[in-house]
């Protein structure tokens, strides 16, 4: 069976074991995928207010109390391990990437599970709209912009966007799709010229992988959970927890019960 007809649950386990260190786009398809965020419970309630005040970047799927692991959105389940990748990042500076963050979790550790773009995926590929990070078995391109996110106490941000090539019809489409997937970023921002919105060098994301635009495509970009990590450094906390960018925590949540109809 390939990842991608994984359950969540099945895809959680081979994350936990150490059998999938992989990026997740295209993994356990059909279930919502979230960025993850671990910070001290004394900067908690002003994130959450970044996040309210960001919702298109930053779209709350689940809180956990402080020094909770198991998340409402997925049984059984446990932030600290299943994830396939984490980045510790500490005063604001990326320090390591791990594979499980049981030791570094305290009894005031909060933990945010906020939308991510991988879960409209498959409803694109359904209505045969590419996605070339899945065609090309790479991370999906991702770019800091010059937009500025509202800030919420000491947290502040530029708006991150993920990026995906396809035609002016296809980025039509594209929009009626996403439009129904609100928790998961919704409809693009921003579609064509990239230096618009701040971004010289589509070859070069900031985060991700670069892939390849064909003649007659167009760029189209969505917000992306991302921003949430700038975020969190912003305030340069001795420790903070973040998802490594595309390697998500897949919930049990079937993307098509969070669209709109």
């Amino acid at each position: 069976m390939k990842a991608q007809d994984w359950s969540a649950e099945q895809l959680r386990r081979e994350i936990r074991t150490g059998s999938w260190t992989e990026q997740t786009s295209g993994a356990a398809s059909g279930y919502v995928q979230a960025n993850m965020v671990m910070l001290p419970m004394q900067k908690a309630f002003e994130f959450l207010l970044f996040c309210n005040r960001n919702p298109k970047p930053c779209p709350v799927l689940d809180v956990l109390e402080p020094g909770r692991f198991t998340p409402n959105i997925a049984k059984d389940a446990d932030v600290r391990t299943d994830l396939p990748k984490y980045s510790i990042y500490r005063h604001g500076m990326l320090d390591s990437e791990v594979s499980d963050v049981s030791g570094l979790f305290a009894d005031d550790t909060v933990t945010f599970l906020l939308g991510c773009s991988f879960s409209f995926e498959k409803a694109l590929i359904a209505a045969n709209v590419p996605v070339r990070n899945i065609e090309e078995g790479s991370n999906v391109s991702m770019y800091i912009t010059s937009r500025d996110c509202k800030k919420a106490g000491d947290f502040s941000s530029k708006l991150v966007v993920s990026m995906r090539p396809m035609t002016p019809g296809q980025a039509v489409r594209a929009v009626q799709i996403t439009t129904r997937y609100h928790i998961t970023h919704g409809a693009p921002v921003h579609m064509g010229d990239p230096e618009q919105i701040g971004i010289s060098d589509l070859a070069n994301p900031d985060f991700g992988d670069p892939v390849t635009i064909r003649p007659g495509e167009i760029p189209v970009f969505w917000a992306c959970g991302v921003t949430s990590t700038l975020a969190a450094l912003s305030i340069k906390s001795p420790l903070v927890i973040t998802h490594s960018p595309g390697h998500m925590f897949v919930s049990d949540l079937p993307d098509e019960e969070m669209a709109i109809f």
